[in-house]
């Protein structure tokens, strides 16, 4: 029996941060080994919000050259760009079509982006999960690493499966359903300006996060202005603490240390000393992965490569999968 598959991607849409790479891309490298792994860069999700066309394939290629610094290994994982592959705006049109309104419209994401962009909101920001969903469905993904926020979407897939098997699968799985791969630790990490408040790229202000290709000089301003409390003492899971929960956190991530190793040696720190520490392992962390970005990003020839023998293998499956479900739904194929 062959290896579960894995599909994930992040939208090219400004720098990865440090939620992205511990919530996402570091757990995607650790257990790449054990599965069968297609991780895209989602540039069609990245236009359902207003974006910059100028940059948008700069960003793309950013991005992939991003998940080859933090460690994806094509022994064992295909990197691709959605847009490449046309199957996905196709399978997400047939599945808008079977996919109740009123499940979109319950979307809690949508709700909140909605309150956001007012009346100048896009029908993609509605379709969004069916677009996620379509991603998903077309490679027959076993499992997908998502993060809390995701999981309403995943779910939203799941119930698309269960809906398109039951009217065209005539007692066949034409698509399977996901299971959602969540990680515990590092799953959420919080603004460095609101220890309430999810770390993201979307945030005005530059201030709230550390992205993986900061310089030195950025980490150390960003830490020495991120958001403290005048407590003495510093201490994990104080629901009353939680700028210090969450920068203990990313020190505990950043260093590879244990919750009760961090615990043993900052419990006693003044903010100051530990600010001073966090700058320090944060630059020494990242260090290795922007070399190895700027490796990758000055050898354009090299990417495209990978990017085009990326492509060439997801659409293989992908448009095998969409070829089942039009003939599923009745469709007449070329000749």
């Amino acid at each position: 029996m062959g290896r579960q598959r894995i599909l994930s991607g992040v939208q090219p849409t400004g720098n990865l941060h440090l939620g992205n790479y511990f919530g996402a891309i570091r757990n995607w490298v650790e257990i790449q080994s054990q599965y069968d792994n297609y991780y895209c860069v989602v540039d069609l999700h990245a236009i359902t919000v207003p974006h910059n066309p100028a940059t948008l394939a700069q960003d793309t290629y950013a991005i992939a050259a991003l998940y080859l610094a933090c460690g994806i290994d094509l022994q064992y994982s295909t990197i691709f760009v959605q847009s490449h592959v046309s199957a996905h705006s196709e399978l997400a049109w047939l599945l808008n079509c079977i996919t109740p309104l009123n499940w979109l419209e319950d979307m809690i994401q949508f709700k909140e982006k909605r309150i956001k962009q007012g009346e100048s909101v896009g029908m993609g920001l509605l379709d969004y999960p069916v677009l996620m969903a379509a991603d998903i469905l077309l490679y027959q993904a076993d499992k997908v690493p998502v993060g809390e926020d995701q999981k309403q979407h995943l779910e939203l897939t799941r119930d698309i499966v269960d809906r398109f098997n039951h009217q065209f699968g005539k007692g066949k799985k034409v698509i399977k359903s996901p299971e959602p791969m969540i990680r515990k630790d590092g799953a959420r990490v919080m603004s460095l300006t609101d220890g309430t408040r999810k770390m993201s790229k979307s945030d005005p202000s530059e201030l709230s996060r550390i992205n993986i290709l900061d310089s030195a000089d950025e980490i150390t301003k960003k830490i020495k202005k991120c958001k403290t409390d005048p407590i003495a003492g510093l201490t994990f899971d104080d629901s009353e603490r939680p700028e210090c929960h969450n920068l203990l956190t990313i020190y505990m991530l950043l260093s590879g240390k244990t919750k009760d190793e961090v615990t043993a040696e900052c419990g006693d720190m003044r903010w100051g000393d530990f600010k001073k520490l966090l700058t320090e392992t944060a630059i020494n962390s990242l260090q290795p992965i922007q070399e190895k970005y700027a490796e990758v990003i000055a050898e354009k020839g090299y990417l495209d490569e990978i990017l085009r023998e990326g492509r060439q293998k997801a659409a293989e499956i992908a448009n095998q999968t969409l070829e089942d479900v039009k003939v599923a739904m009745g469709y007449s194929l070329p000749m």
